[in-house]
């Protein structure tokens, strides 16, 4: 079976670090998978070229074409990988508008590697004190393992030796997940048929219908 692994960037600039942590995220996670005996695909989502269709979509309520398939793309995930720079002690805006663009539902008991980028390792606390709760929060299942990479760590040495642990074991973590059940505890969650787990319910907010203009919902308001 084909796992489908997603992954979301949302580095700023091209060539970026945070592009970079991706692709050893991403390979990393296909080896683990491919050891485990399936094959894994892996599409990347760079956040950066979906930043006018957020704008218009937090301004406007009305989604695009191109993001709302990222978000299909997204909830139809076997596991994501989640990667941000770090700006202001936190995640960047433009990953925040993106995570708010998703359904509520969108990632409900999905797999998930949180990772972040940044010039110094004193920011490396993002990850459990602003990634991990947002992705709790969303009813995602965070793998143990969070990878943080500062500048020095692409550079080899003893710094670059300890990112690559990092990031094999954080894939590790995740390919365990998705190649054995999906989420799903054996034995309890399984479809009688074809014996195959069953998903969590996510939904993609994706074509759920018309959306009323909050003016004509206050038309009649007096107040």
């Amino acid at each position: 079976m084909t796992r489908r692994i997603v992954a979301v960037t949302a580095g700023l600039s091209q060539p970026s670090s945070t592009r970079l942590l991706t692709d050893q995220l991403t390979a990393a996670v296909t080896a683990q998978v491919s050891a485990r005996g399936e094959a894994a695909t892996v599409e990347v989502i760079e956040v950066r070229e979906l930043a006018t269709d957020l704008a218009h979509l937090m301004t406007t309520g009305m989604a695009s074409a191109r993001l709302d398939a990222a978000r299909e793309l997204v909830s139809s995930a076997d596991g994501l990988v989640l990667v941000t720079p770090v700006f202001s002690a936190s995640y960047s805006g433009l990953f925040k508008m993106f995570v708010d663009a998703l359904s509520p539902d969108a990632l409900t008991g999905m797999p998930v590697i949180v990772a972040a980028t940044a010039g110094t390792p004193r920011h490396s606390l993002v990850l459990d004190f602003a990634m991990r709760p947002l992705l709790t929060y969303l009813r995602a299942v965070v793998m143990p393992t969070g990878v943080f990479a500062a500048t020095e760590d692409f550079g080899g040495g003893e710094a670059g030796s300890g990112l690559a642990s990092r990031v094999r074991r954080a894939a590790s973590e995740l390919a365990a997940l998705v190649v054995a059940e999906s989420g799903a505890v054996a034995g309890f969650a399984e479809d009688e048929q074809d014996r195959e787990p069953v998903r969590p319910d996510r939904s993609s907010g994706v074509g759920l219908g018309s959306v009323t203009p909050f003016e004509q919902l206050l038309a009649g308001h007096r107040g």
